[in-house]
């Protein structure tokens, strides 16, 4: 946990790098801290790292210490439009693994063509904080093993973080869910957030696909949104979900933004 790399540093003083303690570096120059390196490792078990610092140089001098003290392989995120970042990263040998779209979502009926959409027959959506917290996090547990089963959980967008075991729908008053007769077959969650509210998540049971069910419960909750005098929402999208993506872009979503997730093996 004490390791030390040294390095000509960016004037006449070298650079320090110490590992300070589990997941914390710390880069040191004539008696200053000058860049600081953390390393976190999510539920799904991967090890994500950053890097804080001010020059390119001691930028590299962290990525080149942490590595050396670290398992691989090793992750990071970086926004796609920050090329003095993602080269940094490329230069400690990183790579792109994946990426992903940021949408903003209109709210406005008019806009988004969903006004007339309903519920398939014999479907009613439960609005936010009126669905049952049991029959809820049983389905969340269901559809989160129907995507660890399939594509994994570490392709889905950086918000829908895998949970630890047992723990699932963290507060449940944020979903609103599709219900057939007495049975939950999908769910959305907003975070209400003050500039902008998230969407975190549509997912539906697998044998409830291509019904329509995701389309109806977006209606729902951007309606919600837009009854309250919201006008846009956000969302991510795995550039490799071409379901997400042609449902977004069918209501009038605008890519804005895009996340790499990079990795060093």
């Amino acid at each position: 946990m004490n390791s030390v790399h040294s390095a000509p540093g960016t004037d006449s003083h070298p650079v320090v790098v110490t590992r300070v303690s589990e997941t914390q570096w710390h880069a040191v120059e004539d008696d200053l801290t000058v860049g600081r390196g953390v390393a976190s490792r999510r539920p799904d078990g991967r090890l994500f790292v950053s890097i804080d610092a001010w020059h390119g140089a001691v930028f590299d001098r962290i990525a080149d210490a942490m590595p050396a003290d670290l398992p691989t392989p090793l992750y990071t995120v970086v926004d796609e439009a920050d090329h003095d970042s993602r080269s940094a990263w490329e230069r400690a040998g990183f790579a792109i693994a994946r990426r992903e779209w940021g949408y903003l979502v209109p709210t406005d009926p008019h806009i988004t063509g969903l006004g007339s959409v309903r519920p398939p027959s014999g479907m009613t959506i439960v609005p936010a904080g009126e669905a049952e917290e049991g029959p809820l996090r049983a389905l969340d547990r269901l559809i989160r093993d129907e995507v660890e089963a399939t594509v994994g959980w570490r392709t889905m967008p950086a918000e829908v973080l895998p949970r630890a075991a047992g723990t699932t729908v963290l507060d449940p008053s944020k979903y609103a869910v599709a219900r057939h007769v007495d049975q939950y077959v999908g769910l959305i969650r907003v975070a209400p957030l003050t500039r902008q509210p998230r969407i975190g998540l549509i997912a539906v049971r697998t044998d409830r696909h291509r019904r329509g069910i995701a389309r109806a419960l977006l209606a729902h909750a951007l309606g919600s949104l837009h009854h309250c005098g919201t006008t846009s929402a956000w969302a991510e999208v795995t550039e490799s979900n071409a379901a997400a993506t042609a449902l977004f872009e069918s209501i009038g979503a605008r890519r804005t933004a895009s996340t790499l997730e990079l990795v060093s093996r």
